[in-house]
């Protein structure tokens, strides 16, 4: 599955939302719901008047409030309207919902190792990476689908979920998802459609992307 129907131009920016007060713990928020703090807020705003000057046609969010207001913001700006979608949540992880990064280690050590190395696991028993995409991505794929040729669509999620969702629409394994990297809070990947289906243009990034000039062009 590669999310496109070939060669209309159109852009994907897959945003994460700001800093929560988890985030600075280290702390796995998974799918409760956890707002941002004045930290997230100021990144959202700063991120959001980057995001408008790509002027997007659209903007779908995850419905959890880190996410929904990080897209208020954009909205804000733009004057475009925001639908939710449950399905853009982050990863139900269970058991580990709520417990720091050394809690996790302490409990679950030898799991999130087997998860580390590209296992599918169940963290804390919640969903594989590979469910988080059969959900998300075609929330994704159907806004796309939307849009004009050369039309921009804005997705404000978290970071498990953009990882995953990524991974699916350029069509790599999932054992292999993880070799994306993680997004910092209130950063963003940009897909790009080509004639071969979606390209990774900008990963974790905080500016405006760049053209690609010279032989990758």
């Amino acid at each position: 599955m590669n999310g496109t129907t070939g060669g209309r131009g159109r852009r994907v920016v897959l945003w994460r939302h700001g800093q929560t007060a988890w985030n600075v713990e280290r702390r796995f928020q998974g799918s409760l719901d956890i707002e941002l703090t004045e930290t997230g807020l100021a990144q959202a705003r700063r991120a959001a008047r980057l995001l408008a000057a790509l002027k997007p046609d659209a903007v779908v969010a995850s419905d959890l409030k880190r996410a929904a207001a990080t897209a208020a913001e954009l909205a804000a700006v733009t004057g475009l309207p925001v639908s939710h979608d449950a399905a853009l949540r982050e990863t139900y992880a269970g058991q580990w919902q709520g417990l720091t990064h050394d809690e996790i280690m302490a409990r679950f050590g030898e799991e999130y190792t087997a998860w580390k190395r590209g296992e599918p696991i169940r963290r804390g028993g919640g969903e594989l990476e590979s469910e988080v995409a059969d959900r998300a991505a075609p929330v994704v794929t159907e806004n796309v689908e939307k849009l004009p040729d050369g039309g921009t669509l804005v997705v404000v999620s978290h970071g498990g979920t953009i990882r995953t969702t990524i991974g699916r629409l350029l069509g790599l394994e999932p054992r292999t998802w993880e070799a994306l990297g993680g997004l910092s809070n209130c950063c963003w990947s940009v897909l790009g459609e080509g004639l071969r289906g979606w390209r990774l243009l900008e990963h974790n990034a905080g500016s405006l992307p760049e053209p690609v000039l010279g032989d990758d062009d």
